[in-house]
């Protein structure tokens, strides 16, 4: 497996209850689906209306998308604000 770095903003880090956490997973939905083991369903509800960025770009083959060693995965739920 490949040590990853997640970094959960807005709300993601709010039902988290962190900001950063590192994972082992090979692909974006290995990670994602372990993510919301370790912080339940409040977490999944988030994920539903967030988008996810690997390396600061949206990954080309979605879940299955490849992570590597040291990458970045930012979960990015909509944000309102006024």
């Amino acid at each position: 497996m490949t040590r990853v770095e997640l970094r959960l903003l807005a709300a993601a880090g709010d039902v988290a209850g962190t900001k950063n956490a590192s994972f082992e997973a090979a692909t974006v939905g290995d990670l994602l689906a372990t993510a919301i083991e370790r912080y339940g369903t409040s977490f999944a509800s988030v994920l539903e209306t967030a988008r996810v960025w690997v390396n600061g770009d949206e990954p080309v083959d979605g879940d299955a998308t490849v992570l590597s060693e040291g990458d970045e995965v930012a979960v990015l739920p909509p944000v309102s604000g006024g």
